[in-house]
C-alpha cells in the first residue's frame, strides 16, 4: 500500500477514535485498516496508537503524526487537483447537516437554484439540531450556531444571527410591556432547554459592552425552536430568538419585538469539515454559495 493510502487510513482512525469505526467510513475490511496502521508504525519505527478494547487512542508521536500526516495528504491532493478541477465541473454528492430551521427556512427553498448552477453535485441534506460527529456519521459538513470547543476541524465563519426579544401581544396585553431588564421580574418566559445537556438557557443581553444574564421564571419548558416559536405566540412568555426565525410573524403582526436595545449578542455561525475534505472541490462550490445564500437573508432578517 502506497503511503498516502497509509496516511489518509491512519488519520481515519484517529479521527473516529476507532478502527471499526475507521473500517466503515472508508468501506475496507477491519483487516485492512489494522494492517496499514501496523505497516506504518514498522516503516517509521514508532508506536502511533495506544490500543485498548473500548478506545483507540494516539500516543504523543501519533498526535503529533497525525498533524504532518493532514498536512502531508492536503499538499497531495492540492497538487492532484490543479488542472482536474479547471477542466471538469464539480461532481459528486455532498452530506450536509444544518439546524432545522436554518434549514427549512432558507437553505431547502434554495437548493433549487443551486442544484441547477450544479447539476452533476447531488446534495444528502440532514436537518437536525442534534450535534453529529462528521467522521462516524460520514458527513461532509456541518453549519454549526454558537461558541465551537476545541474539535481538531476546519472552521469557516458564516457570519453572526441576531438575536431579538419578543412576545405576542395577547401576552403582552395581559402582563404589560416590558422596557428594560429591571421589569423582567414581573414577567415569564418560555424556557428553553438544551436537547442535548437538558440545561435551560439564562435570559442574556448585552449592557456597556458586558453580557448579563438571568434566570427566567417559566411554566413551560421547550426543547424544540418549532416548539419554542410556538408557545410564545400562545402567549406563554417572552422569548429570545434569532431574527430570521420570526422575521414572518413579525411582518404579520403576530409577533412584537420588546426591549430592542437590550438584545443577547449575536451568536456565531460556521461552517465546518475535515481536513481530509479541504480540497473538494463541489464542498468548496457549496461553501461558497451557503456563505452568501445565510449572509444574504440573515442580514435582511436582522
Amino acid at each position: 500500500m502506497d503511503r498516502i493510502a497509509l496516511f489518509r487510513i491512519f488519520a481515519r482512525v484517529v479521527e473516529c477514535a476507532s478502527f471499526t469505526r475507521a473500517a466503515d467510513t472508508l468501506e475496507l475490511p477491519r483487516s485492512s485498516v489494522s494492517a496499514a496502521v501496523l505497516e506504518l508504525e514498522q516503516r517509521i519505527g514508532a508506536r502511533l496508537l495506544h490500543r485498548t478494547t473500548r478506545k483507540v487512542a494516539p500516543t504523543q508521536d501519533g498526535a503529533a503524526f497525525y498533524e504532518r500526516c493532514l498536512r502531508l495528504v492536503a499538499d497531495v491532493e492540492e497538487a492532484e487537483s490543479l488542472f482536474r478541477h479547471a477542466a471538469s465541473a464539480p461532481s459528486g454528492r455532498l452530506k450536509v447537516d444544518v439546524p432545522g430551521r436554518i434549514g427549512r427556512l432558507i437553505i431547502a427553498p434554495a437548493l433549487p437554484a443551486f442544484l441547477d448552477r450544479y447539476p452533476q453535485i447531488d446534495i444528502e441534506l440532514g436537518i437536525t439540531d442534534r450535534a453529529i460527529n462528521l467522521i462516524e456519521d460520514s458527513t461532509d459538513c456541518v453549519v454549526r450556531v454558537g461558541a465551537l470547543g476545541d474539535s481538531g476541524l476546519i472552521a469557516r465563519p458564516l457570519g453572526d444571527l441576531t438575536l431579538i426579544n419578543v412576545a405576542s401581544p395577547a401576552y403582552l396585553e395581559r402582563h404589560g410591556l416590558p422596557h428594560t431588564p429591571d421589569d423582567l421580574g414581573a414577567h415569564w418566559a418560555v424556557n428553553y432547554a438544551s436537547p442535548s445537556t437538558g440545561r435551560i438557557a439564562e435570559w442574556e443581553w448585552t449592557e456597556g459592552g458586558d453580557v448579563r444574564a438571568i434566570a427566567m421564571r417559566g411554566r413551560v419548558t421547550v426543547n424544540s425552536a418549532e416548539a419554542y416559536i410556538a408557545c410564545c405566540l400562545a402567549g406563554l412568555g417572552l422569548i429570545q430568538i434569532p431574527a430570521y426565525d420570526v422575521k414572518r410573524h413579525l411582518d404579520a403582526g403576530e409577533l412584537v419585538e420588546v426591549m430592542p436595545t437590550y438584545r443577547a449578542a449575536p451568536m456565531p455561525m460556521t461552517l465546518l469539515y475535515p481536513h481530509r475534505q479541504h480540497l473538494s472541490r463541489r464542498l468548496q462550490v457549496f461553501a461558497d454559495w451557503l456563505a452568501g445564500l445565510l449572509r444574504q437573508n440573515l442580514l435582511a432578517a436582522g
